[in-house]
């Protein structure tokens, strides 16, 4: 109950910040092209920064060189969920229209709008090197597999583009990492008033990506989020029960960290990619489905996330 109750209070930190986003999107203060800046500001900006700040402060060399080859658990997991994916399609029978979306939000998680935030509430700074491990692992997967799956449904040839591929891989949070290991490892230290320049802009990153949130379920529509179908369903599978699962037992005897074990369990039961309406967008794709998606996952996150650090206590 005590584990409940702490995730619980975790969670309602992150919920009251989408609450206002939401507030703020209904009373017209945060317009639909409000959404689209804010999120440029969080992930070009300022989570960059913060990245920056974060590993160059928190983490040794030591640290950081024994985290890369955790990225094999979050890889090996959303392979075999790519193909359970598949196959969950085809046994319920998705809607031909948008088969790869499904399979595409059935296996990649909000990692970073929604897991980042979740995770610094419930386990603090030391969560933000496996965090940032299951990053790595989700980003690569989405902007190449998910965003292939998803090209599938829209009406132009699917092709595999390496050089915008490689671009949305090393963005610029993922960026922000590499520069932070760069001066812990070459042991740099940046100037006091740089550093407290990155921590100010650092700082939107957690209400900055819950206001995004808040403004997407309100272009979505709340009641949208809960009129579920079974393509719907079949996905709030793949996010909320078959990704934790499959996470669990590939942990079971894994010699990693118990809070890394943690982590790695809650990060793979976030919600649907919120990028996942864009690139649908981009491509023709079923829009609607991929927004709806986000909408559903994220409100049911807010009620799944706590059940699911029960069960870790």
């Amino acid at each position: 109950m005590t584990a409940f109750l702490s995730s619980l209070m975790g969670v309602s930190e992150i919920l009251i910040l989408i609450i206002v986003g939401y507030w703020l999107a209904a009373i017209g203060w945060l317009r639909k092209d409000s959404g689209k800046i804010i999120a440029k500001i969080v992930t070009q900006v300022a989570l960059p920064a913060y990245m920056i700040v974060t590993v160059s402060e928190k983490f040794t060399a030591h640290q950081l060189l024994t985290l890369l080859p955790q990225l094999r658990y979050p890889v090996l997991s959303m392979a075999i969920l790519g193909v359970l994916s598949a196959i969950v399609a085809r046994l319920i029978q998705v809607k031909h229209e948008h088969v790869g979306l499904f399979c595409s939000m059935f296996l990649n998680s909000n990692t970073v709008f929604i897991g980042l935030p979740v995770n610094l509430a419930l386990f603090g700074p030391k969560s933000l090197p496996y965090v940032l491990v299951y990053y790595m692992a989700n980003t690569t997967i989405f902007w190449t597999v998910g965003v292939y799956l998803i090209q599938h449904d829209g009406p132009a040839e699917t092709h595999f583009d390496i050089k915008q591929t490689l671009g949305k891989i090393f963005s610029p949070p993922l960026l922000g990492f590499i520069f932070g290991i760069f001066l812990v490892l070459l042991k740099i230290k940046l100037p006091d008033f740089l550093m407290s320049d990155l921590n100010y802009v650092g700082s939107l990153t957690i209400p900055g990506s819950m206001f995004f949130i808040g403004i997407t379920i309100y272009q979505a529509g709340l009641k949208k989020a809960f009129t579920f179908n079974k393509d719907l369903l079949g996905v709030l599978f793949g996010r909320f029960i078959a990704a934790p699962l499959l996470m669990t037992l590939l942990l079971i005897n894994a010699p990693i960290p118990p809070l890394m074990r943690s982590i790695f369990i809650i990060q793979s039961c976030m919600p649907v990619m919120t990028n996942a309406p864009v690139v649908a967008k981009l491509y023709g794709a079923d829009t609607e489905f991929a927004a709806i998606g986000v909408a559903s996952s994220t409100v049911l996150a807010m009620i799944v996330i706590p059940l699911v650090m029960t069960f870790l206590a």
